[in-house]
This record gives C-alpha cells, structure tokens and sequence, in this order.
C-alpha cells in the first residue's frame, strides 16, 4: 500500500516547480518532433527509472524521478481537419502515457469552460487553456464534460458516490439534458426512471418504465413520433368524440434552472484575486481521473463499484443484428448438403498433437530404441516421448535462437505427431520446408516469419519513432511486409529492447553503481539539439511569420516558411498555442526606367498601383500539402502542387498521373493550358450557371485556393468542373484515367437544366438531387455551402450482378453510386467512403468509380463517331416527339365544333376529305353526335330531310361508319 505523503515538487528547466495534476508543456527534442507544437497533458504521477520498483517495502515511492505519467490533451486540429479559430481551446482524454521527464518544458493551466468566469480575460493571459469536451481515441468520437455536481436525474446514493469521487462526467451530447433534468420517477411504480428504459407522455408529460405500461414497450418510438399513456389517449378520444379538442396555442418552454447564466458583453473583468482562484481550484480525481463516462451505455448502479471502467463506450454487437444463429431448430432434422462433412468430427479438426495418445508401451519402446535413457516402469510414456523429441530436435536446426521460437517448436511437435500417426520413424522428421498445407486452405503457408532484412529492420525503428505504437502506418513505410508479421515483429522487438534495458540494469548493480548516491529529481539540462538559434544567417535574416528583423531570441521554424527562423513571439506562439499568423510576402518589382538603387523590403508600399505587382500571399503552414478536396495533409508526393498557382490535391482525384521525377514541376491543366493553349481560354463550366461578365474586364480564374480550381476539358474544347463531371452520371471520358475530354453533356435529360437550384436559385446549370431530401442544386453550389460528397456501396442482387457493375473496395463489394447529401442531415448508416479514400491498391474512390462507371465505349470507335451518334439520338428522339403530337393534334377532335375533349368519339367519312376514289375519314364528339341523332328522329317524325352537318342537306357528303 503507497503510503500518503507530502506533494512531490520538481523543478524544470526553466525554474518552474510541479506537482502531481499540475499541467504542463510536452515535447521530446526538435528534431523528433519535427516541427510541430507542444503537448498539453496533465501529470498523474512521477516515476522511477525503468525496471526500478514504483515503491518500496513500506510502501514510498522510490526516487530519483526520471519519469513521469501523463494524460493528454488534444487540440482540435489534432483530431480534425477543421480549422479552429480558439486557439485556447482543447480537447479532454482518457488516454495516458509514461514519457522522460526532461521532456516537460514549461507550466500552464488547464481548467473546465464552466469554471471560468471572465472567458476573454482567461484566454488573454498567457498559458491559459479550457476545454468543455472530450475526445476518446479508440471510439474517435467526441463527449460533453460536465461537472458532477449538475447531474440530478439518478437517485441520491449513485449521486453521492458519483460527485464524491469525480469532478466532471462525460456523456452524449443528446443524453446531457436528461442527466441534468430533475429526478425523474415512474408514474406507476414511483421508482426511478433511467433515461434508456424511459419513456414520456407526450400530453401529461409524466414519465414511465417501458416494462410498467399496458401493454410493455419494446423500444422507444421513433424519431418524429410521440407516445401519450392510456389515460390521455382515452381522454383525447373522448375530446374528438365531443367536438372539444382545443388545439393551445405553444408557449416557448422556461428556461430550466440549471442553466448557466447569461453572460455579459463588456469589458473582462481585471480581478487577479479571482483569476488566482480559479487557476488553483481543487478538482476531484479518483484513481488519478477527473472524470468518467456516464452516458447513453452505462448502468448507473455500475457506478457504485470502484473498479469499474471509466472509459467511453459504444452501443454492443452482440445480438441477432450482428450474430447469426447458427444452431438448429428444435425438432428439426440436421440435414448436410451432399459433400458437406459435419462440424466437430475427426475429419474436420486438424490434429496438433498426439502425444497424449500414446500407450505406455509405445513411449518406452520409443526410448529403449533411441538408447538415451534408462526405461523405469514409473515414469510416464509422455515424458519419455518429450525427452526423444528433445533429442531429435537437436538435429533438426543448428541455430540455437529458433529451437527456443514458439512457431517453430510448435510445428515441430506438429511434425513428430503425423509421423507417430503415420507409423514412421521420427528420424524421417525434417524441418527443412519452412511451409505447411493446413486443412481447410489450398495453398501453403508459412509457419514461420522470414528473417526481416537490415534494410527492413532500420525502416521499422524509424516508423516507431515517427508513429509510435500505430503500427499501420509503420506497415506502410516497411512496405515489404504483411500487416500480420509487423504486429507479430513488434512484439518481437518490444521483449528485445527490453532484455536490452534489463541486461544494461543488472549490469551497473553488479558494477556498484546503483549504490552510488542519488541525485536530487529535477528534470534534464537543455535539449542537445536545441531550438533556439544563436544567430540567424545570412539567408534567414528576418521571421518566417511576421517578417520582423529584430528579435532577442530566434527559433527554429517549422517546415513551409519563407524563412527558417521565428521571432521570440512567434516561436513561443507556435510552440504553446499552434497559433502562426503568416504576413503575406509582397515582392517589390521595380520598373526598369526607375533610376536609383533597388528598394529594401521594408520600403512603405504608398507608390502607385501601376507599380507595385500583385503577388498571392504564400500559403500558412496549416495549408502546406492540404488536400483542398479532403483537407488533409499529405507528403509532397501523396498531395500535388501546382507549380504556378499553388493549388494543391491528391492525385488520384483529380486524374492527374505525374512522374516521380517531376513532382516540383508538375502544373494543374488550367496552368497547363495557360501555357500550351490546346483548349479554350474561357474557363466557365458548362455544367453551371452563366454569370453576366464585363467584357473589358479580364478574364476570371477559378481561385486556386478552392477544389473547384480543378478543371477538366470537354470534346468541344470548353471546360467543366473536375467536381461536376465525377457527380453527374450522365457524363463520361474519353480517358477516365486522367479524366480528360468530358463527353455526353448534350445527352443528359431536360429536368436537370430546366430545375432551379435551392441554393443560389438560378437555373441554366445541370442540378443533382440531394441523396436524402428532394432538395436540388448545382454541384458547385452544393461544394461551396459545405453539403457532402462521397461514393455510396449499394448490395445488389444475385439476379442482377450480370447485368450491374459491381466493384470491390475496401472489404465491402457492391454497385458504387454518386451521392451528395446537405450538410444538415443526420449521419446515416449506410456504408459511404470519401473522395480521397483509398484502397488497398492507393487507388482514391474517384478513381475507383470514372474507371468501372464513367469509362466511355472507345474500342474501334472515333470519339468524332461517338459525337455524331448522340446528336442522332437526340434528333430521332426530337422527330418522334413532333410526329406523335402531330399524330395526336390531327386524330381525335370533333369535326363539328372541333373539340379535343370528349368520352368518346365517332367516326364517319366526308366527301370534303376524299382521297383520290375514296372518302376521307372524320370525328365526330359524343355531345355532336346525339345532337344528330335527336335532329335525324324529329325529321323522321315530322317528314322532314335530316339536315346536313354545318348547313349540309340531307345526309349529302355523310356516311356514318
């Protein structure tokens, strides 16, 4: 048991002293880190050296301190590719690491958002951090913090228990208010309610279990549907029945008293006393945490206990959704497919061992016949059996490190078995083929690992020390090997760095060193590769941010600058805060005819405009080899950049196929045609709407700072968005590799031009519908207000994989769809993959997807042909619209009163119709014709001739049919 002393102080390098669940500043040396910011982490414990015990015999912890625990904080950009504007603003772990303790630098304070009064007066001293979430590493998803203390809705010993031990809890953001509501109790049984087992009337507003009700509840009701409980739905019954339903007007619900107050907008207050206060406020922890989760997935009487686990969790798979029941039905008869043997037999299993098989007898004549030991009646056949196998295992290997290899002693046995069941001597055994057919695989495999090569062992140390414990990007950067052998080679080189560290012990106690007296705990000198610059060079003369040329410290600058140096403030700025504001770099450009020497950079730029060039600004360090389609960075070679515009994007999504050679070089097609001029200049897509231009202003560029900068060619020499020709489907290449020539924008269907899109509400551009909503816009529109784009997995059936492309990416198979989706909409379940997602073969979706979908039929085909043929489609398809409306206005009217409309009409010839010999066919409509008829009975009656139709006499010229 540690026994409870006095808070341990250690002092840092910059004079700073520490304690336990003080925070500070993290980070190993420059050139480890290779750039980036400090860590935030809080301190959890200090630690002795490796292989040291952490306490003594009476329970002390052991010292000098040479490492220390901590748990980490991320910063949002850490997690996320969104850009955060608060630069004090961090996210909450569960998550801890043991480091050296010479890599803290400095102190800081870390506290929760709702225990800060002044904000903007927190955030405007120095080394003042907040957080208000938590981010779980192995879930990736983001939690509410809130205090303990606002938790209401459990009973009152949980609740105790609860507050006593933790300071914060972390919860769903959807389960927060229910935590936070006052206790709720079940109407029937008036006991408490969890949240996930509850269920609330939509009229009386009372709560109830699922289980109390008449009949019980299943499940909660849907999104969008309420319940009402038998008494109000009774009562709403009898309201309809009597005409008195009244239908209140809504009262916007009162604010519920746990909510924080409102905050003012004036100045920040300046009470140090305050703010001193804040920063040393006693926060609970228990078991060296802060705080647990206790959301949508937990019991709340689990809490109870001290040992249970305090991490995040997610909904369980276990159940029929992600099982499936492969038992038989009771009753029913066990019937195999022909050829189909049943599970469990003697044929179906792979025997590993036999030696328990083996008769007293067969063991002892075993032995007598190796003549190695001495047969005794006592001892077993199977240690027999052990010692002859031991002796002909001597003779299988010479190296004595693979007799010890647990793969390989197991296949030995596995060897020796067969040849006891084989009836064969165990001299046959030879362990010369390093394969093996196992059962139920057609190919043989390895049974041990091939011995990993220098090359491959220095390529694996440097992906530790850059990725650390992630071993797939280690994977990637072997290359040579399967993921399988890293995983089983980690754990091979982990028990050899520490045998190393054992050994090294055990030899400086054995030489008396370890008895030497101990230093006092203090964390290490100053880095061996210091970041802090004695004097910037020729070259670097002034700060890579903000330009300046005077400064009493320099630091090293990270990586994308115009220099290599930063001034003090922006050395420290970036190092505590990741904050860099960039000054943009303008290049002065004198005119020729200008007399005088050459101005100095820090010239005021007060001349006129004809003489200064506009220069774009070069990009942050944050945009350095950011994808602008999935913003993520990138190694130079993994994201391009244009040479001349800076527009930067992954290869694969947007067809661009370059040499390895030529990465610097390498230019976007509309640069490209800049220089070449094979196309048009007009860089307008087809596929949007057209906007008024001035023509004496110059031609418009699409920004090089969006994706949609990305242009592709058309077969009649005009352009398109890359992202518009991926996302319409009516659209295909030439060449869908490189996703050059655009064909078939004459062959899309009306509705998409005629439609107006719901965001910029114009129409002339080619519309998508959204994916979940009936909403409609232009792709571009769709990019610019933030909506989503992806690729969507569709299963298709038996019956129709003959006739449906079906694609494999990334272990799911199925048709591959386009989808564009509103930003608003609720993330759904549905198996959906990034445009830059790559597979297995580093081939991006967009790749994946033009190549199987948008591929044009170019075999023995001109794409002149192709042309010709779609706008002869589209001329057929005109003349037969005009002659079926033709045929349609010209049949069917009343010849009489000429009438379209009609239940039923009457055909009759006419003499003013004849053609050639015959009579000409006519419609007559029914109202017409029983006017006839009732005209033909009074003339029969009367004695009167029928009179003819429009003035005719008689039935001249008429001849009913």
């Amino acid at each position: 048991m540690p026994v409870p002393t006095s808070p341990t102080y250690i002092t840092l390098r910059n004079g700073d002293q520490v304690k336990v669940n003080d925070h500070v500043y993290c980070s190993p040396t420059w050139s480890i880190r290779d750039g980036t910011p400090y860590s935030i982490a809080r301190i959890m414990e200090f630690l002795p050296a490796q292989g040291t015990p952490t306490f003594d015999s009476v329970g002390k912890r052991n010292e000098p301190f040479t490492r220390v625990r901590l748990a980490w904080y991320y910063r949002p950009g850490d997690v996320s590719d969104r850009p955060v504007a608060d630069s004090r603003l961090l996210l909450a772990a569960i998550y801890s690491e043991v480091c050296d303790l010479n890599q803290l630098r400095a102190k800081c304070h870390v506290i929760h958002r709702d225990k800060i009064s002044d904000l903007a007066g927190w955030k405007k001293r120095p080394d003042r951090f907040y957080f208000t979430r938590l981010f779980d590493p192995w879930i990736r998803k983001e939690f509410e913090v809130i205090q303990a203390t606002s938790v209401r809705n459990i009973p009152d010993h949980i609740r105790e228990v609860l507050t006593g031990r933790y300071e914060y809890v972390v919860a769903e953001k959807e389960i927060v208010p229910d935590l936070t509501d006052e206790l709720r109790l079940c109407a029937t049984c008036e006991k408490w309610c969890p949240p996930p087992e509850t269920v609330q009337c939509d009229r009386c507003k009372n709560f109830f279990h699922m289980a109390c009700v008449t009949p019980p509840l299943l499940a909660k009701p849907s999104r969008g549907y309420g319940w009402t409980c038998a008494p109000c739905s009774r009562q709403h019954e009898e309201e309809v029945d009597s005409h008195e339903v009244r239908h209140p007007t809504p009262v916007a619900p009162k604010p519920k008293s746990n909510a924080p107050a409102p905050r003012g907008r004036g100045r920040p207050r300046k009470d140090r006393v305050l703010a001193e206060k804040e920063e040393n406020v006693e926060i609970k922890h228990f078991k060296m945490w802060p705080f647990r989760y206790f959301g949508q997935y937990t019991v709340a009487e689990d809490t109870l206990d001290p040992e249970d686990f305090i991490f995040p969790r997610a909904a369980t798979r276990v159940g029929p959704k992600y099982q499936v029941n492969c038992f038989p039905v009771a009753g029913s008869e066990n019937n195999l497919p022909p050829g189909i043997e049943e599970r469990g037999t003697e044929s179906t299993i792979e025997v590993l061992n036999s030696v328990h098989e083996m008769s007293p007898e067969e063991g002892a004549s075993l032995v007598f016949e190796l003549r190695t030991f001495v047969f005794h009646p006592v001892v077993d056949a199977y240690l027999f059996l052990v010692a002859a196998m031991e002796t002909y295992k001597s003779t299988l290997t010479r190296n004595e490190k693979l007799k010890h290899n647990i793969d390989w002693l197991t296949e030995a046995i596995r060897r020796f078995s067969a040849a006891w069941q084989n009836r064969r001597d165990m001299a046959t055994v030879n362990m010369q083929s390093p394969n093996r057919l196992e059962k139920w695989k057609t190919e043989q495999t390895r049974y041990i690992d091939r011995e990993w090569s220098e090359a491959e062992k220095a390529a694996f140390e440097d992906a530790i020390l850059n990725h650390g414990a992630e071993l797939r990007p280690v994977r990637d950067e072997v290359g040579s090997r399967t993921m399988p052998e890293v995983v089983r080679y980690y754990g091979h080189w982990k028990n050899m760095k520490l045998g190393e560290e054992n050994r090294r012990i055990k030899a400086a106690r054995a030489s008396g060193l370890s008895m030497l007296a101990r230093p006092p705990s203090r964390a290490g000198s100053a880095e061996e590769d210091s970041s802090i610059i004695a004097e910037p060079t020729k070259g670097n003369a002034s700060c890579g941010a903000c330009r300046t040329r005077e400064s009493d410290n320099w630091w090293k600058a990270p990586k994308g600058l115009v220099t290599n140096v930063l001034c003090d403030n922006c050395g420290i700025s970036w190092r505590k805060y990741a904050d860099l504001n960039v000054r943009p770099f303008r290049e002065e450009t004198i005119s020729k005819h200008t007399k005088g020497a050459d101005k100095r950079e820090g010239t005021p730029l007060t001349g006129p405009a004809a003489k200064r060039a506009r220069a774009t600004p070069p990009p942050s360090v944050s945009q350095q080899n950011r994808c602008l389609a999935c913003y993520k960075n990138g190694l130079p070679g993994k994201v391009l950049r244009c040479r001349n515009c800076s527009f930067r994007a992954h290869p694969g999504v947007i067809g661009a196929v370059v040499d390895a050679t030529s990465l610097d070089q390498w230019l976007c097609d509309l640069c490209s045609n800049e220089k070449l001029q094979e196309f048009s200049v007009n860089y307008d897509c087809l596929l949007c709407p057209r906007t008024r231009k001035d023509p004496k202003k110059k031609q418009f560029h699409p920004p090089a700072d969006s994706f949609l900068r990305s242009c592709k060619p058309t077969e009649g020499q005009a352009w398109v968005h890359t992202l518009c020709s991926v996302f319409i489907p009516e659209i295909s290449y030439s060449d869908a590799t490189r996703l050059r020539l655009v064909e078939g924008i004459s062959t899309m269907p009306p509705y998409r031009w005629m439609n107006k899109c719901t965001l910029c509400d114009q129409s002339g551009g080619a519309v998508v519908r959204c994916s979940d909503c009936p909403a409609e816009y232009h792709v571009s529109c769709a990019w610019k207000a933030g909506h989503k784009f992806g690729f969507e997995m569709q299963p298709v059936k038996a019956s129709r994989r003959d006739t449906t492309t079906v694609v494999d990416f990334k272990d799911f198979n199925g048709c591959m769809v386009p989808t564009v989706t509103c930003k608003g909409h609720p993330a759904h379940r549905r198996e959906r993959f990034e445009m830059c997602e790559m597979n297995e073969l580093g081939e991006t979706a967009v790749q994946v997807y033009c190549k199987n979908y948008k591929q044009a039929p170019t075999a023995n085909i001109h794409g002149l042909l192709r042309k010709a043929r779609r706008l002869d489609q589209i001329i057929q398809t005109e003349d037969s619209i005009d002659s079926e409306s033709t045929l349609a206005s010209s049949e069917m009217h009343c010849w009489s009163c000429g009438t379209e409309y009609s239940p039923c009409f009457y055909s009759f010839t006419v003499k003013e119709f004849m053609v050639g010999d015959e009579f000409g066919e006519a419609w007559e409509c029914h109202n017409c014709h029983m006017k006839q008829i009732e005209n033909h009975q009074e003339s029969v009656n009367g004695g009167n001739g029928l009179n003819g139709i429009n003035g005719m006499d008689g039935m001249d010229g008429i001849e009913p049919s």
